[in-house]
């Protein structure tokens, strides 16, 4: 990963650290709130890659953290009282991995570290003052979603070349997802393609939304990134696949749940990177000092046997380029 050099200090809120782990008696307790539901498999895979990276920074579960979760499943109101409830609970710090879970950990009274595990444009969304210099209790990981757009529609051009109409699924809850489908609409425009926009509001919603996929007869579907959507990546692909529809997101994970193909930062790694700035803030840093890292590895991962389920030929360009090929 990269990181942006940074000049100067920022002072104030973090009067009442350090946390030092070695100084702890008692393991600290590490809050994560979480978007999506508790029994996921991509709840059980952020929370594994959590652990992970905790350990990659010398930080041993039971013994120097005990992990905190709450799990929003799809439903962003109760972030709030979720985050009162992990500062009551005692945690140092907070992982958070969609908009509105940073503002409701920002909100907090006293003021709580906070860490962004995969926030897409936290300075355009008012979350940092800047990626280099944060300030405030904020850092962590930004994703790239916004600038892969049109490599995305490259992809999906390649994979489905007759594509005249696709649909794109995202959280209006999620105030990036709009945008993002509004610069979707734009590039596929120039490119001879309607975007038609499908709100996914919960879980529960799941069925309803692709009773409005079929009812459009689009010739493909994107999932637009928000980590409540994307806790439902299973269910997306398979109701994908019933309907014969080519599914794309811009997670390279998507791909391994029966979608056709996934682009973009690796989820697993943008988790394990966010421990590193838990384990700096427990060792004194503050987290308005430590700049927000942009990933530097985008992977493509295309499945094969999704492709030849729908009848599909993955050329072989593009296959060569694809870091996972699966058959």
């Amino acid at each position: 990963m990269r990181r942006r050099d940074f000049i100067g200090l920022v002072g104030g809120v973090a009067a009442g650290w350090p946390l030092t782990a070695g100084a702890q008696q008692t393991p600290i307790r590490i809050g994560f709130l979480a978007s999506g539901t508790a029994t996921s498999a991509n709840s059980a895979a952020q929370v594994d890659a959590i652990r992970q990276g905790l350990r990659d920074n010398g930080l041993t579960d039971g013994k120097d953290y005990l992990l905190e979760t709450r799990f929003a499943a799809g439903n962003y109101a109760q972030f709030p009282e979720m985050a009162r409830e992990l500062a009551q609970a005692g945690v140092r710090v907070i992982l958070v991995a969609t908009i509105a879970s940073v503002r409701a950990a920002q909100k907090l009274i006293p003021p709580l570290p906070v860490v962004m595990i995969a926030i897409n444009d936290p300075v355009g969304s008012g979350l940092v003052a800047s990626l280099s210099r944060p300030g405030g209790v904020t850092t962590g990981m930004a994703t790239l979603n916004q600038d892969i757009t049109p490599k995305m529609l490259e992809i999906q051009r390649e994979l489905v070349p007759n594509c005249k109409a696709m649909a794109a699924l995202f959280n209006p809850a999620n105030p990036s997802n709009p945008v993002y489908v509004d610069k979707l609409r734009a590039i596929a425009g120039e490119r001879g393609i309607t975007v038609e926009g499908i709100e996914l509001k919960s879980p529960a919603a799941l069925d309803d939304a692709f009773v409005s996929i079929a009812a459009r007869r689009v010739d493909a579907l994107i999932i637009v990134a928000d980590s409540g959507t994307l806790d439902q990546m299973d269910r997306i692909a398979a109701s994908a696949l019933a309907q014969r529809l080519p599914s794309f997101a811009s997670i390279p994970e998507y791909a391994q749940f029966a979608g056709l193909a996934g682009y973009g930062p690796s989820q697993r790694q943008l988790n394990m990177r966010a421990a590193y700035f838990v384990k700096r803030i427990l060792d004194g840093a503050n987290p308005g000092d430590l700049p927000v890292e942009q990933p530097t590895k985008l992977d493509l991962v295309i499945n094969l046997k999704t492709a030849k389920a729908l009848g599909l030929d993955a050329p072989p360009a593009l296959l060569a380029r694809a870091d996972v090929v699966i058959e």
